[in-house]
């Protein structure tokens, strides 16, 4: 569909682009993290489902990773911000069908309630995806029936000998046929994944699995007010965007699809421009946040002994590492894909948040069979190591230890 046709002169008075709002690099970096759910008081007691639940929907999404290190991405993302959270919790939200997994910002848990939000996603991805469907139209029934006749399955309970380049393959084809076709129909939204337990994925028929009421209010949904839901989605999710971001909207849009847009919704007046001291990229932001980032500027937080904070590689708030860069001055690479001899920081090595900075990298890696936890830890030189800092690391790196229910903790490196 043609951006044009969802944001259209027609649907809006004509007005001129309004000026940018001036801000300050802290009052934008206090806001998103308060807005980033990542200044919450931590509380006395366990997080609940609920909890949980609630997170997500201030969230907007999670991203799912299956790179395991340590725990998963998802979880890590939830525990930095809901201390003693367990990934019992989030699979519990998954079995009791509260969130679903899909494409989003990339492989996301959501709110259930966004099923039909994603509408224009799941109809891009069945486009994409129906060639390879094609392909293995003999496998793709089989897989089918049997979810229909025997699910939840998971998929060990589909065998084949056969073998086909899968998703990750790079040379040799090592991927059960059956295994890709189940990416495929989980990818393309007619499976999706109802529990997880451990690494194991059940799959079950999306038709009879999303509440009806919203498999019809998807079916009656124009296609242009789900994507119109869906980059207000995104910009709840992203607060503080730039139309140069390729995952702009979620939506794989042009460039000049994606400066329509905001020219569009400037012409509305639900996007406002802010011009940021010292930065010389373009950003945007809700106008309904304008009036609360304007109290950030007028008080500015000091950080003082906020507790330290470890971000997982895709971690929300670093999604657009362009915009860490511009507001935190703090410059991230995830090094995984990064050859060994070339990663300056570690494979994992993860963001250190404290208050409103970003002070470092913590890299650590779990030694699951002897329940012990290494870590290595690098500051940026521009940080100074007080009495009050080093007890805030200590205690957050126990705590990490806690949650991945490590007995011992081996620091390999404290210093700049």
């Amino acid at each position: 569909m043609a951006l044009t046709s969802v944001y259209s002169t027609n649907k809006v008075v004509p007005m001129s682009q309004p000026s940018p709002f001036s801000v300050s690099r802290m009052a934008l970096c206090q806001f998103l993290i308060d807005v980033q759910q990542l200044s919450r008081p931590f509380k006395e007691t366990d997080p609940t489902p609920s909890d949980v639940l609630t997170l997500i929907q201030q969230l907007e999404c999670v991203q799912l990773d299956a790179v395991s290190i340590v725990e998963k991405n998802q979880h890590l993302v939830l525990a930095a911000r809901l201390p003693g959270y367990h990934p019992s919790l989030l699979n519990h939200l998954l079995s009791e069908g509260n969130v679903f997994e899909f494409w989003a910002n990339a492989a996301c848990v959501l709110p259930m309630e966004d099923y039909p939000l994603l509408k224009p996603i799941r109809q891009r991805r069945q486009e994409l995806l129906q060639p390879q469907l094609d392909t293995y139209s003999s496998i793709v029934q089989e897989v089918l029936n049997m979810v229909e006749k025997e699910g939840p399955l998971p998929s060990r309970a589909f065998q084949s000998s056969d073998r086909v380049h899968g998703y990750w393959d790079n040379k040799a084809a090592t991927t059960k046929v059956t295994s890709h076709v189940l990416n495929l129909l989980t990818d393309s939204g007619q499976l999706r994944v109802v529990r997880r337990e451990g690494n194991e994925r059940f799959f079950d028929l999306t038709a009879r699995t999303i509440p009806k009421a919203l498999l019809d209010l998807s079916d009656k949904m124009p296609l242009i007010d789900a994507t119109r839901g869906l980059i207000d989605k995104y910009l709840r999710a992203y607060r503080i965007i730039d139309p140069t971001d390729a995952r702009f909207g979620w939506l794989k849009l042009r460039a000049k699809e994606r400066q329509h847009v905001v020219k569009q919704k400037c012409e509305e007046g639900s996007l406002t421009p802010i011009a940021i001291e010292g930065v010389r990229r373009s950003y945007y932001m809700s106008t309904e946040d304008v009036d609360w980032l304007q109290r950030y500027e007028r008080n500015h937080k000091k950080n003082t002994d906020d507790p330290i904070r470890f971000l997982p590689p895709l971690d929300n708030l670093l999604w657009r590492r362009e915009r860490i860069a511009d507001l935190f001055d703090f410059h991230y690479r995830w090094e995984i894909y990064t050859p060994r001899a070339k990663r300056q920081y570690g494979a994992f090595a993860m963001p250190i948040l404290d208050g409103t900075r970003l002070i470092g990298r913590m890299d650590p890696q779990l030694d699951r069979t002897h329940r012990q936890l290494h870590v290595r830890l690098q500051l940026e030189s521009t940080i100074t190591k007080t009495p009050s800092l080093q007890n805030r690391l200590h205690q957050a790196i126990n705590d990490f230890a806690d949650f991945h229910c490590a007995q011992k903790v081996v620091i390999a490196n404290t210093e700049n």
